[in-house]
């Protein structure tokens, strides 16, 4: 019997996943929470190791109707002093290997959503939990909101951040999420309004990062340069993750007066405090939270998660959307190998596990580092320009140079080892 696959969650991984399977054979029924497809957010960046994802899935060409087709390309990154001055302390380089997107999270969302079989998607289904089939040991039940359930072979939660797929898994109710001690205040600003307001970094092509003492601002152009994407970070660091949370009753995304965030940034260089200026008078904050500590495992039995669910981690690399990318990658090519079935399943998403746990994990903790020691100057070796430099050296090569086929065969290595593949 033909294996039959549940995906939990209707975000880009989700979606991404599903596409996978679907057009790989394997029959697929995608589960969203919410009455449509909707994606929160406003920017999202693509990168090299992800667009081979949607260039190999099939997907590509929709993206691209979706932004300028010239918005595929190297875009390189400018790294600015956010002080006094504006100066210049690293031009990371372009390669012609480095080709990436940047475009609106709900442009990217809909053209995948162009592409899956809309026969195969149910909306206003919130997945409540998840618990084996009393009369099967080889299907799982998937329980929703509405009092409805749906049996399959292998469920995928692909439910972010606020995962209850995550809780099978981990077996327990609301373990693995912890407050990072970093606010993102985020919006989108048309470059004409920053000119004119005196804005005198160039951002019509390059994204550029203010960096300074606990805080930085990423400033990304999307839309051929007409919209800038901004997202200004505050951070903690003297209060380990998770050691504390939000107050009680907090909301993890809602509107502040904008005069909170000019607070922040006081004493900062003249085009930081325009870039301010230029933003909403009411400004999203978004408290990030992240999975921490690092799950033990992505799978239990026939239950596996990609994306948010498995490894949110600190937006500094703008690499989360690419992990869970490369997540609904590989589980595609391991469940639509022909020699996976019901029986093996289960050990054929534990080699996905296991091969996709560090990999992830190194993305989380380069996030991490990238935000703490680098744009924030606490590292131990200072915020010399020097030492800044070295640092940001080479940032992003082992995220984006990264060989998904070969961690494909790695993972394939591990049921063939144990012979529940023979071939």
């Amino acid at each position: 019997m033909p294996l039959q696959v549940a995906i939990v969650g209707g975000g880009v991984c989700g979606l991404a996943c599903a596409i996978a399977l679907q057009r790989a054979g394997v029959t697929v029924d995608l589960f969203e929470a919410t009455a449509a497809f909707t994606e929160v957010g406003a920017g999202i960046g693509i990168g090299p190791n992800a667009i081979k994802v949607l260039k190999d899935i099939g997907v590509l060409d929709e993206v691209l109707k979706k932004t300028n087709p010239n918005e595929l390309r190297p875009k390189g990154f400018k790294f600015i002093s956010g002080l006094d001055g504006h100066e210049l302390v690293y031009e990371y380089p372009i390669l012609p290997e480095d080709a990436s997107i940047s475009m609106h999270r709900a442009a990217f969302l809909a053209a995948l959503v162009r592409v899956v079989d809309p026969r195969t998607t149910h909306f206003n289904k919130r997945c409540t939990s998840i618990s084996a089939a009393h009369n099967n040991p080889e299907r799982v039940v998937v329980h929703f909101a509405d009092g409805t359930t749906h049996e399959a072979d292998v469920v995928l939660g692909a439910d972010g951040i606020r995962s209850n797929t995550r809780d099978f898994v981990v077996g327990e109710v609301g373990k693995g999420v912890a407050f990072s001690g970093t606010y993102m205040y985020r919006a989108l600003v048309p470059r004409a309004a920053l000119e004119a307001a005196g804005f005198k970094t160039d951002v019509k092509s390059t994204p550029v990062c203010f960096m300074g003492p606990s805080k930085h601002i990423i400033v990304v152009p999307i839309k051929n340069g007409e919209l800038i994407n901004i997202a200004a970070a505050v951070a903690r660091y003297d209060v380990p993750i998770g050691s504390h949370d939000l107050p009680e009753g907090t909301r993890w995304v809602e509107d502040v007066p904008r005069t909170e965030l000019e607070k922040e940034y006081a004493g900062w260089g003249p085009d930081v405090a325009t870039l301010l200026r230029c933003m909403p008078e009411k400004t999203s904050r978004w408290a990030i939270h992240v999975v921490h500590p690092p799950l033990a495992s992505y799978a239990k039995g026939r239950v596996a998660l990609l994306g948010d669910a498995a490894h949110a981690m600190l937006p500094h690399l703008g690499a989360g959307a690419s992990q869970g990318l490369e997540d609904a990658y590989v589980l595609a090519q391991l469940l639509s190998n022909p020699e996976t079935s019901s029986s093996n399943v289960e050990a054929v998403l534990q080699a996905y596990s296991a091969i996709r746990q560090p990999r992830a994990q190194s993305v989380w903790d380069a996030s991490y580092h990238a935000g703490w020691s680098t744009y924030h100057h606490q590292g131990p070796h200072g915020s010399s320009k020097e030492a800044l430099q070295e640092e940001l050296k080479d940032l992003w090569k082992p995220i984006w140079q990264y060989n998904l086929d070969a961690e494909v065969d790695s993972a394939l290595d591990s049921p063939r080892a144990s012979h529940v593949f023979t071939a």
